[in-house]
């Protein structure tokens, strides 16, 4: 899926993967986010992804100029997770928006597992 925004100049493409890596790197940069995480279907265990696997963790949906984000994430001890989905979704929203010119008509987060940071 692609979005499309058109412009004065022309028309303007933009990919999933690009709004799920940036999605990416604007969740690590969230308080109490250790990392996104992937499934893994067969045995049902959350895995901790390195920062160059972001997307892994994260599902984009384009329809037209609507965008929706599904977040994969592990989150730190001891830190309020309403909070830190609080915080995910406004930066993450806001970002995307000011990036793409597109909207973001949802954010669905799914808290995987919890770490003890260092």
């Amino acid at each position: 899926m692609k979005g499309y925004i058109d412009t004065e100049y022309g028309g303007v493409t933009i990919d999933a993967s690009v709004i799920a890596k940036y999605a990416g790197i604007v969740a690590i940069e969230c308080f109490g986010i250790v990392g996104m995480a992937t499934i893994n279907v067969k045995d049902g265990f959350s895995k901790l992804l390195k920062t160059d696997s972001l997307t892994h963790g994260i599902n984009v949906e384009i329809d037209g100029n609507n965008v929706q984000i599904d977040f994969h994430v592990i989150v730190a001890y001891g830190v309020s997770i309403s909070a830190v989905a609080d915080n995910l979704i406004q930066n993450v929203k806001y970002q995307i928006e000011e990036l793409t010119g597109m909207v973001v008509t949802k954010i669905n987060i799914f808290v995987e597992g919890v770490r003890v940071i260092d």
